[in-house]
């Protein structure tokens, strides 16, 4: 049996998938592990953690699937974006890793465009302009504030090619991830020298970047124990958790959207050639389809959103099942009775760029329950969604089809909500695994003789539904657009406390 492994490092655990040669699941399995706020705005996580936690994923999958492991022809790696892994010459961890969600770099962000030149220089380099989340701004960070480590960093890695290294002993990013450092020149796809030069970043410390189908060493005999595979299995480039989620539901091409319902809420376009958008709101990276870019809209909470807010209705006991809070909100009515949300529980990229901004509920009264709360914050986060599509679409990326992935999208409801935000229909794939799916397609694709992206997707992915949007609501969401931006602005003057 020909077998496919993709590996998926997210924020809240590692998951592996284990497919077959025409994309159908055999096995997964999940780990999850902790994130640390050891400050306000912090976020950081072990990296040894991660290794762990990969690594029984890997073994829970194989062992899922029933297969021998000389079947798995190829691991492909995908995992949650910007993270920064400082490494010393041993290549060990010196400190926890940096993550996306991270906001503590601000300073670094303007101290980082002005070497650079200013934005419209930075933008000329990358593509991009400088936001917290990134990774270069945390390696500023660390200067600064860390400056007896920093001296040690001889590898900076994000997370997925961290585990590359640990388990192939090679040094080696893909040029979709590469894009997120903010040390890339997307147009070209390569390192930007001028950029690493402003910044004082030795091109010795970063890895070799590559497209997402190319192979980038072989499992070590002592990795091959650790997961429970054949040693010199390949592994292949991947791609971050964006780009490898688009390819796992088919946006290989130009015309199509995905909408990525995760801890973050993502609205992603496939380009025929780089975006620059004049005011940097949209990233514009290297998709992991070779010699294709995309252009995506970023909100920091989404699924975080509806998490925070399940914690918060439990009282610090036993979590409220999901089930139950989605029926209360399908109970709500469209509107949420007159009740806001706004998503901002961590600032926001898309389309505010604003990484002071906070969340709050507006229009609370003594009529409102707790479903009127859950239905708001889907609504909230739906309604941003909708201002990244109507940033997409102003840039010219319109839209031909839009396809739902990620955990919010096994919510009927919240995809309904979706649905009626944007006012067009959403299509639903069968595959549920999002960025491991698109791994496990990219491994296939980078030892398979002849095969090619676009075709493995065409052929793997399959749909099971399509949600049309509900008239009335969705005329009833258009009107809330424009007050929930007002209250954004209205509120932005107060700032965080």
């Amino acid at each position: 049996m020909a077998a496919f492994v993709g590996v998926d490092l997210g924020t809240g655990g590692a998951r592996a998938l284990v497919v077959d040669g025409a994309g159908r699941r055999l096995g997964a399995h999940a780990v999850e592990y902790p994130l640390s706020a050891p400050r306000p705005g912090f976020a950081e996580q072990d990296p040894l953690e991660w290794r762990r936690a990969a690594a029984l994923s890997v073994r829970g999958a194989v062992e899922r699937a029933r297969i021998a492991p000389a079947d798995v022809l190829a691991v492909g790696l995908t995992g949650q974006m910007h993270s920064a892994v400082f490494l010393d010459e041993r290549g060990a961890p010196l400190r926890p890793a940096i993550l996306w969600c991270d906001g503590r770099t601000a300073r670094e962000c303007d101290e980082l465009t002005e070497r650079a030149g200013g934005t419209e220089a930075l933008l000329a380099a990358t593509l991009n302009v400088a936001l917290p989340g990134f990774t270069a701004p945390k390696l500023l960070w660390l200067r600064r504030n860390e400056p007896e480590l920093a001296a040690r960093v001889r590898t900076l890695l994000v997370g997925k090619d961290w585990l590359r290294l640990c388990w192939t002993g090679e040094r080696a990013t893909d040029v979709a991830e590469a894009s997120g450092t903010l040390l890339f020149d997307v147009a070209r796809r390569r390192w930007s020298e001028p950029l690493l030069r402003a910044l004082d970043v030795d091109p010795a410390i970063l890895p070799r970047a590559v497209e997402s189908t190319a192979v980038t060493g072989a499992l070590s005999a002592a990795a091959a124990r650790e997961l429970g595979l054949a040693a010199g299995t390949p592994v292949v480039a991947g791609a971050g958790d964006q780009a490898a989620s688009a390819v796992g539901s088919g946006v290989t091409r130009p015309g199509a959207w995905s909408i990525s319902l995760g801890t973050s809420g993502v609205v992603f376009a496939a380009c025929e050639r780089p975006l620059v958008d004049p005011d940097g709101a949209l990233h514009s990276f290297c998709h992991a389809v070779p010699d294709t870019w995309h252009a995506m809209g970023v909100m920091l909470s989404a699924g975080g959103a509806v998490s925070w807010f399940r914690r918060m209705v439990s009282g610090g006991g036993e979590l409220v099942p999901f089930a139950t809070l989605d029926a209360e909100a399908a109970a709500a009515p469209p509107g949420s009775g007159g009740l806001l949300f706004l998503p901002y529980l961590a600032g926001e990229r898309t389309p505010i760029r604003d990484p002071h901004a906070r969340g709050a509920f507006l229009g609370l009264s003594t009529a409102h329950g707790r479903g009127h709360a859950m239905r708001a914050v889907l609504e909230g986060v739906a309604l941003g969604l909708r201002a990244c599509g109507a940033l997409l679409e102003s840039r010219g990326l319109v839209a031909s089809e839009v396809r739902l992935t990620g955990g919010g999208a096994r919510s009927r409801l919240f995809a309904q909500i979706v649905a009626d935000a944007l006012g067009r229909e959403l299509v639903l794939l069968e595959q549920e695994e999002g960025p491991a799916h698109g791994a496990a397609l990219l491994a296939a694709a980078g030892v398979t003789p002849g095969a090619t992206v676009p075709a493995l997707a065409a052929a793997w992915v399959q749909i099971r539904g399509r949600v049309e949007p509900e008239a009335d609501s969705a005329t009833l969401l258009a009107g809330i657009a424009a007050r929930h931006r007002a209250h954004y602005e209205a509120l932005r003057p107060l700032g965080p406390a």
